[in-house]
């Protein structure tokens, strides 16, 4: 049976808009694996050492691998677009950025993954996209739906619809 996945997408180098429909493409062609839904594209504030504001979606998508190894492949499809990671640089500016934000309703809390994403209840831009797929769908951990998260997020940074063909 697949696993129900969730995967934050975002850029804010280059062609932010190909980079977003690339990384789908890419992720829709791994074995075992198709893209369901996909949320609209949002245009976000930077956080952290970004200067560039983001492109940001979110799949929902449904696979037959399990977390971690979800997670292997998703950086190989970073690193694959451009993705340079480099030590004590957080929230940097990057070609592409996937993150399994909601796996199933599996909490899983190793040191190389965390799910659900630990900074998921705080961010908005991945709420509002995360919203409009799945505003029902209840955080495993807190017991809350998406929506009542984006309801009481804190986070004041902007984001808004990003217009079609830009």
């Amino acid at each position: 049976m697949p696993h129900r996945v969730f995967i934050g997408v975002g850029s804010n180098l280059g062609e932010r808009r190909s980079n977003c429909r690339e990384a789908k493409r890419r992720i829709g062609e791994l074995p075992k694996t198709r893209v369901v839904k996909e949320s609209s594209l949002y245009e976000s504030e930077p956080h952290g050492d970004a200067k560039t504001w983001f492109a940001n979606s979110v799949l929902e998508i449904e696979t037959e691998f399990g977390a971690s190894e979800l997670l292997k492949k998703l950086h190989a499809i970073e690193e694959e677009m451009g993705r340079k990671r480099l030590k004590g640089k957080k929230w940097g500016s990057r070609v592409m950025d996937l993150d399994v934000l909601l796996f199933d309703m599996e909490i899983v809390d190793k040191r190389t993954l965390k799910v659900p994403h630990p900074r998921l209840p705080e961010r908005r831009f991945v709420l509002l996209p995360l919203s409009e797929l799945a505003p029902q769908l209840i955080h495993p951990a807190l017991g809350i739906s998406v929506s009542e998260m984006l309801a009481k997020v804190q986070d004041v940074k902007k984001v808004h619809l990003m217009p079609a063909g830009e």
